[in-house]
C-alpha cells in the first residue's frame, strides 16, 4: 500500500517491515485485525492496519461495512510503545537494541557526511572530549 500523508510518501513496498501483530482471528473473520510496523530509509515509522468488517479499521459505507487498510505515520516514541505492547522482547531488541541492565554502552552505526564527521571530531576536540562522549553529551536532555 501507498499513501501520501502531510506531503510525505508511505510505502510497504519500499519500507522494511521491522514487526507484526494481529489479534489472532482467521483473514476472513469480520474481527480480524493485524498490524505491521514499518521504518522507512529516513527511519521514520508508521503502521499498515488492516482489518475485517467488525475491525476498527473496516470500511464504512452507510449502514454497511467491509474490510479495511490503512496507513498510521508514528513517531519514534509511538512505534517504540507500540513495539512494547505488541512484540516479543527480542523482536523490541531487534528494532530498537538491546535494553541494558544498568548504563552498560552498546555500539550502533550512523551515517553522515564526510564534513559533518569533521565537524563533529572538531567540537569534540575543541571540548576536550572523546567523539562517543561529545555525541552523548549533545543527545543529553
Amino acid at each position: 500500500m501507498k499513501k501520501v500523508i502531510n506531503g510525505k510518501v508511505y510505502n510497504t513496498e519500499t519500507a522494511q517491515k521491522v514487526g507484526e501483530w494481529d489479534n489472532g482471528c482467521y483473514t476472513n473473520d469480520f474481527n480480524y485485525s493485524s498490524e505491521d510496523l514499518y521504518r522507512k530509509k529516513t527511519g521514520e515509522f508508521f503502521l499498515h492496519c488492516e482489518g475485517g468488517a467488525l475491525s476498527a479499521y473496516a470500511t464504512r459505507n452507510g449502514n454497511s461495512s467491509g474490510y479495511g487498510e490503512q496507513i498510521a505515520p508514528m513517531s519514534y516514541d509511538e512505534a517504540k510503545e507500540w513495539a512494547e505492547k505488541r512484540l516479543t522482547g527480542d523482536e523490541y531488541e531487534g528494532i530498537f537494541g538491546e535494553i541494558g541492565e544498568d548504563d552498560s554502552r552498546v555500539s550502533i552505526n550512523i551515517s553522515v557526511t564526510a564534513a559533518e564527521a569533521e565537524i563533529i571530531k572538531r567540537n569534540a576536540a575543541k571540548a576536550g572530549m572523546t567523539v562517543s562522549a561529545y555525541i552523548a553529551m549533545m543527545c543529553a536532555e
